[in-house]
């Protein structure tokens, strides 16, 4: 049987820009979204730009609120909960984000960084917990007591890895975490993804532009359009038999190894997009195992 890490049920939100001309202005950033991540999988997430990816990860962390729907982690909804019981929760998700150095403290080691979440251990045992889990991503001796301007990109991103799993989270939201770097280095960072989501069973949320990379490390793949899912499936299956329109235009894009260039082809594909209509009434249907795209209700 299939165990589901988070389940989402119905997410909507609305943000409200004020009032322009006397009339209050609102966009709908994601409307009635529901799908699961099953535990232990890597669920990728694509679409073109302002199609709700980043903010569906912002909810499900809990540093975005939903206008409506659910948001359940294991089992438990996370709506309403006290702070202490959100606190509990929220060590289990954490984020790793798409500009390292950014994320990171200028003013703090690579070591410092990543021992800060450890406040219920020793001083001692958690310097030595942090060092040995920098030494495992690639950053060791002298180096774990540099400041981020002293790395560079792909060993910033690693330190910012090593910071997300140091509290062994069971879900992470990885909101485009190698668009920053080169292609050589971005294979680098994939490969130590991949071999810590082994090592710690640990389930991913993966945003990104570039769909070479979505298809290799995805086990599924699920397409927004507009904050609407279209479409979810097996990542090969996905790209083999894209059923919804918008999945087809997608992937006309032709993947680019280059992340700079992959943003921008995707940019390029869907800045003159035409719309897709997609209304109300509408039904899932299963194309092949595990395959559902959303049609219209005849």
């Amino acid at each position: 049987m299939v165990e589901n890490i988070i389940e989402l049920y119905n997410i909507s939100k609305v943000f409200n820009n004020g009032k322009r001309r006397g009339r209050e202005v609102s966009v709908k950033a994601l409307d009635q979204v529901s799908l699961q991540v099953r535990k232990g999988e890597t669920l990728g997430l694509v679409g073109e730009s302002g199609s709700g990816k980043t903010t569906l990860g912002r909810i499900i962390l809990g540093l975005e609120n939903q206008t409506d729907g659910e948001v359940s982690f294991k089992g438990q909804s996370v709506h309403g909960l006290k702070s202490k019981e959100r606190r509990a929760i929220s060590h289990q998700l954490q984020l790793i984000f798409q500009d390292p150095y950014s994320a990171l403290n200028p003013r703090m080691t690579a070591l410092e960084i990543v021992q800060e979440p450890l406040l219920d251990l020793p001083k001692e045992v958690a310097r030595q917990k942090a060092v040995d889990l920098l030494n495992s991503v690639g950053i060791s001796g002298d180096a774990v007591n540099k400041l981020p301007k002293e790395f560079s990109g792909g060993q910033r991103q690693r330190i910012g890895i090593a910071r997300a799993v140091i509290n062994q989270p069971e879900f992470i939201v990885c909101d485009e975490p190698t668009s920053a770097l080169d292609v050589s280095i971005q294979a680098q960072i994939l490969r130590l993804l991949t071999d810590l989501q082994t090592k710690l069973k640990l389930s991913y949320l993966f945003i990104s532009h570039d769909l070479s990379v979505v298809r290799h490390i995805s086990d599924r793949i699920a397409v927004l359009y507009r904050g609407k899912l279209v479409e979810i499936a097996p990542a090969e299956h996905l790209f083999d038999y894209p059923q919804h329109a918008y999945t087809q235009y997608l992937l006309n894009a032709k993947p680019e190894l280059n992340p700079k260039l992959a943003r921008e082809k995707l940019l390029a594909v869907t800045s003159d997009v035409r719309e897709f209509h997609l209304p109300e009434n509408f039904e899932w249907r299963e194309f092949g195992p595990d395959h559902f795209v959303r049609v219209d209700k005849e």
